[in-house]
């Protein structure tokens, strides 16, 4: 008698989320010898990644890199892979994939989850504005401080180019491409950052002012309240909204427990 061939996930992923629910997914799916199999035994999982950064940390399991060719794109792939359910666990912002697989999904009739870590929230001391876009934030930031930490990735710094009067200090993990401001000094290096580096670096570059997307999660929140501490305003990004219609879990057991409701009912 032949065995069912493995149920097979995809993760969209770039995000320790993502890494983290791959690493449970495959160690639950392999199993112990002699032990009860576990409800995900058996599961294949696969991680796409964009391939933005040239040196990523790898999840275990199959990994993809590049992008699928649009909604379409991703639609042929989950079919002609036989992809059983899809887990989105992009970065918060990165909007254009987290829609396609929403066509994608439903063009291919697989079931869709969305693993969003939860956003920053302002606690007492600080002093946030929130706005809605690199533009917007590029806008107030004369009224704020004349030295800017900006720490919203290498993308995106055009929508700051303009700005002449300000000294920027941009850090990203890897070097930062396209127009920037005309004074910018670019700090390459990767998170997680503690909370008595982030202090040194605003004290270091005598930052007034930072800028960040809400990204959420603990890697990047110290410069939170390095800039708290120091009465430093910041100014923040907020994340685009989810898509209408998708669930979405907090953190990867969230993701392990839909997903075993999800394999089950397919099981019937």
């Amino acid at each position: 008698m032949s065995m069912p061939p493995p149920r097979h996930v995809l993760i969209l992923g770039g995000t320790t989320e993502a890494r983290r629910l791959a690493e449970t997914l495959h160690a639950t799916g392999a199993g112990d010898a002699g032990r009860e199999r576990p409800p995900l035994s058996g599961v294949r999982v696969t991680t796409s990644l964009a391939g933005r950064v040239s040196r990523p940390t790898l999840p275990p399991g199959d990994v993809r890199v590049g992008g699928f060719g649009g909604a379409d794109g991703l639609a042929q792939w989950l079919r002609e892979h036989h992809v059983d359910a899809l887990i989105d666990a992009t970065h918060p912002f990165a909007g254009t994939i987290s829609f396609n697989a929403v066509s994608a999904a439903a063009s291919a009739h697989v079931p869709l989850l969305a693993l969003r870590r939860p956003g920053w929230v302002p606690v007492d001391g600080d002093d946030w504005q929130g706005v809605a876009s690199l533009e917007e934030a590029a806008g107030v930031l004369p009224d704020l401080g004349s030295r800017v930490f900006l720490t919203t990735g290498r993308t995106g710094l055009a929508a700051f180019a303009h700005l002449t009067r300000q000294w920027f200090l941009v850090r990203s993990v890897e070097a930062p491409e396209g127009p920037r401001p005309p004074r910018t000094e670019v700090l390459l290096t990767r998170g997680p950052f503690t909370l008595a580096g982030e202090r040194e670096v605003l004290r270091a570059y005598g930052i007034d002012v930072l800028v960040t997307k809400d990204s959420g999660g603990a890697a990047t929140a110290p410069k939170l309240a390095a800039a708290r501490e120091a009465g430093i305003p910041v100014v923040v990004v907020r994340r685009p909204a989810t898509p209408e219609g998708v669930a979405v879990v907090a953190d990867p057991d969230g993701a392990v427990a839909w997903l075993v409701r999800r394999l089950a009912q397919a099981c019937g």
